[in-house]
Order: C-alpha cells, then sequence, then structure tokens
C-alpha cells in the first residue's frame, strides 16, 4: 500500500491540496502540448502543399493559425503559473520574458520586466500568479512594470480605470491562512488563492494596494 500512499509534504505543511493541484495543472498541461503541436505541423504541411493554391493566404487559415499559436501561448502559461514547481528548480530570465510578451502581444496590457539574471520557478510561478491578480483589477488594459529589488519582487500597474474586489483581494492578506472564511473565488479568479497559497508555503509575505488608478503586488 506504500506505493499509492500519498503523504503530506513536510516542507509544506498544509500546503497538499494545492501541491496535488500543480501536479494536476502540470499533468493536463503536458498532455495537451503534444495534439496542439500536432494541430500546428499539419496547418504547415497544409500551408506548404501544392494541392491546395492560396490557403496560405486565406483568411480562414489564418484564423485556425493564430488560434493555434494563441492556445499553445496559453499553454505555456498556465504550465509554469499553476504547474508543479521543485525548490530547487530554476528558469532563465529569458523564459520568463517570452511568457510574458505573449500576453503583451494580447495588446490588452502592455509588460515591462526589468530584473537581470535566473530565478526559481517558484518565484516565477509567483510573478505569473500575480500579474493575474492585477489583469483582474484591469479589464479595460493597461500596463505592468516587474522588478526586483533587494526585498524581493514588485508588480506595479496603472490603468485609467481599476475594478476593486475587496473580498477578491482579501485572499492575499496574511489573515488568509484560515481561507474557509473567505469567499470561494470564481475559477477565473483561483489565481488570488493560489498565489497565497504558495507564498505561505514559501514562506514570502505578500504585500498589495489597490487604487482608482493601479496597484501593486509585492513579494
Amino acid at each position: 500500500m506504500d506505493d499509492i500512499t500519498i503523504r503530506r509534504s513536510e516542507d509544506h505543511p498544509g500546503g497538499e491540496a494545492e501541491r496535488l493541484a500543480a501536479l494536476v495543472g502540470s499533468r493536463l498541461c503536458h498532455d495537451l502540448v503534444s495534439p496542439l503541436g500536432a494541430i500546428g505541423n499539419g496547418l504547415e504541411l497544409l500551408q506548404l502543399s501544392g494541392d491546395f493554391p492560396g490557403i496560405a493566404k486565406s483568411a480562414e487559415m489564418q484564423l485556425v493559425a493564430e488560434s493555434v499559436q494563441a492556445a499553445r501561448a496559453r499553454i505555456r502559461w498556465f504550465r509554469m503559473a499553476f504547474g508543479h514547481a521543485a525548490p530547487d528548480q530554476r528558469i532563465a530570465l529569458t523564459e520568463l520574458a517570452g511568457l510574458l510578451g505573449d500576453a503583451d502581444k494580447a495588446g490588452r496590457i502592455r509588460v515591462r520586466l526589468d530584473a537581470p539574471g535566473d530565478l526559481p520557478r517558484t518565484e516565477a510561478r509567483m510573478i505569473l500568479l500575480a500579474f493575474m491578480c492585477l489583469e483582474t483589477a484591469m479589464p479595460w488594459g493597461g500596463s505592468v512594470l516587474i522588478c526586483r529589488g533587494a526585498r524581493g519582487w514588485r508588480l506595479v500597474a496603472e490603468s485609467s480605470r481599476v475594478k476593486s474586489d475587496p473580498a477578491l483581494w482579501a485572499w492575499l492578506d496574511r489573515a488568509a491562512a484560515a481561507p474557509r472564511a473567505l469567499t470561494e473565488p470564481a475559477p477565473s479568479e483561483v489565481q488570488f488563492a493560489l498565489l497565497a497559497a504558495f507564498a505561505r508555503q514559501a514562506n514570502r509575505p505578500l504585500a498589495w494596494e489597490l487604487d482608482e488608478t493601479g496597484g501593486e503586488i509585492s513579494f
């Protein structure tokens, strides 16, 4: 029975649910990458084929190709933000910049990353989740600066209008150690609960503020 027993991680007490959710996220993203890659390869072969003249420039083909590209970018993002991250695993800053560049290409929120060197994957995961939290507050667009200082990471957002939801942002308070007292987030808002949980696991206190023209998350 020991081979199939799921044991609680002693390194992250109380975080078994988040760890399992991250493993499920990794599994889903891993299994979806291959079929999306196959679809992309099939589209390239169709575009190069002489059996369908002009198909490469057709509006229908461009729409399908753009949709596949967007889906693959989203899977990469979800794999980093929601997937499993080993404590000793590190990623290059260029990889994080590439993921943020995909968000920038969407056009609604401009992103600027200002930091040198590589970073732990656990930190990259928290950065992406924090970005998604700020994105929730800026449905009309804006900009986000991500920088690393002596005290840790800061994500600073600016927007002409901000959507405030105090009950949702309360998940990021240290008092959220007892999540049952908080309103359960919607599926599109799960990043708030996960960011709070992963910050507690890493013993990284979160700070945040939100006003009429922007907001900030730091850890």
